[in-house]
């Protein structure tokens, strides 16, 4: 699951919107979004149907000429403001929100027209800036909050070497989706030695809390209202904070979906362009608007953005991949021959039976060997899956 983070009135729910075409309330005032929106949103991938000349039967997705649009999870998170992570703004109640959250996509007004609470200005007369160093903090005194409230137990136990400090954290910030690699990733990051925690600074405490924080809920930005002024200076000082940054304009991506769900537009969520269908549907009022998103934005960027930040949260930040897994490695199909009718989304370095386990708990038990379709060659239990493989696992189960 992503979630979309961000102060007040910087688009979050727009974004949202444009990526779900749900329906939430957005407004230009702070905590329009009081509760968390959830909702499906896809991740854009170039299907294998086109290098096969078939014609596909997706179940767990949908095949739109040539492009596979695969379900995955967001979470709108409120707008958070300074000192959320001490409760103000119902902050830790709109923080708890994305514990499970695997990446976050921080959408930040690039124009510089809302304040530091979210408030309305004049564009460029805030730092965009400013707002990806408040939210890196409110999110590390957040998990340091959260830690604190065991560690001198968690040390001490440390120390008396009745368990190592990954397990005991992991075990402690289940509900956060911590790992154990990330936590040893962040004592590496922050150069630190997990056996004498006690002996840690504050400094040296807090330093080891914001790597935790970096991977283990790793972030891009969305660098959105790149239609007004002031946004394409601030993209670039944007890029210089080392994050994944995507320029956006979520209002743009919202009316392209809005019209192609009305059937005035032919348009794919990620497309450079889209296509009128019948001009004497569309209002004078509409056709204007259109131009105007074709000029400012596509032609200028090559999308929206929202779909591309939404595939870069899962192919950067999350590294994964897709793959097919079908039955019969020849005609592509499963047991009710429909062709090529899943793909998922699995992470970079899964094994054939991972995803055989994925698949059912039986099938992972029972596995022998897999089938790569392209090549029909046998793969072992440990062959490391490759984006848009299409696997056959062979199984005992199957065989009987």
């Amino acid at each position: 699951m992503v979630g979309i983070v961000g102060k007040p009135n910087v688009g979050k729910s727009t974004f949202f919107s444009a990526a779900t075409l749900a329906t939430v309330e957005i407004a230009s005032y702070p905590f329009t979004t009081i509760k968390p929106n959830k909702g499906i949103g896809y991740f854009r991938a170039q299907c294998v149907c086109k290098e096969f000349n078939v014609k596909d039967s997706p179940v767990n997705s949908v095949c739109i000429d040539g492009i596979r649009l695969i379900p995955i999870e967001l979470i709108d998170c409120a707008g958070l403001v300074p000192d959320a992570w001490r409760g103000r703004g119902l902050g830790n109640q709109f923080l708890d929100e994305i514990r499970k959250a695997d990446a976050l996509i921080h959408v930040v007004d690039a124009s510089g027209s809302t304040d530091i609470e979210g408030r309305l200005v004049k564009p460029g007369m805030h730092d965009p800036l400013e707002d990806v160093k408040f939210l890196e903090r409110e999110l590390t005194m957040w998990f340091a909050q959260i830690i604190r409230r065991d560690w001198p137990r968690i040390a001490r136990t440390v120390e008396a070497g009745a368990a190592d400090l990954p397990s005991l954290l992991e075990e402690r910030l289940s509900g956060l989706a911590i790992k154990r690699r990330h936590i040893i990733e962040a004592l590496k990051m922050a150069d630190l030695s997990g056996e004498k925690p006690t002996r840690w600074s504050e400094d040296e405490f807090l330093s080891f809390v914001d790597a935790l924080r970096k991977v283990s809920k790793p972030m891009l930005i969305a660098a959105n209202k790149m239609d007004l002024p002031f946004a394409e200076d601030n993209l670039k000082r944007l890029k210089d904070t080392g994050y994944i940054v995507v320029p956006c304009c979520a209002e743009a991506e919202l009316a392209l979906r809005r019209a192609a769900e009305k059937n005035l537009i032919k348009y794919i969520p990620g497309d450079p362009e889209f296509e009128i269908k019948d001009s004497t549907k569309i209002t004078g009022k509409q056709a204007e608007a259109l131009k105007a998103i074709k000029t400012k934005i596509l032609d200028k960027y090559g999308s929206t953005g929202v779909q591309d930040a939404i595939n870069a949260a899962f192919s950067e930040l999350l590294k994964m991949i897709t793959v097919y897994p079908v039955e019969d490695p020849d005609k592509l199909t499963d047991h009710y021959g429909r062709v090529l009718p899943e793909a998922r989304l699995v992470p970079s370095g899964t094994t054939a039976r991972d995803l055989a386990y994925m698949i059912h708990t039986e099938l992972g038990e029972s596995f022998i060997y897999a089938v790569d379709a392209r090549t029909k060659r046998r793969l072992g239990e440990g062959y490391v899956l490759k984006d848009k493989d299409i696997i056959s696992i062979v199984s005992a189960k199957k065989r009987a």
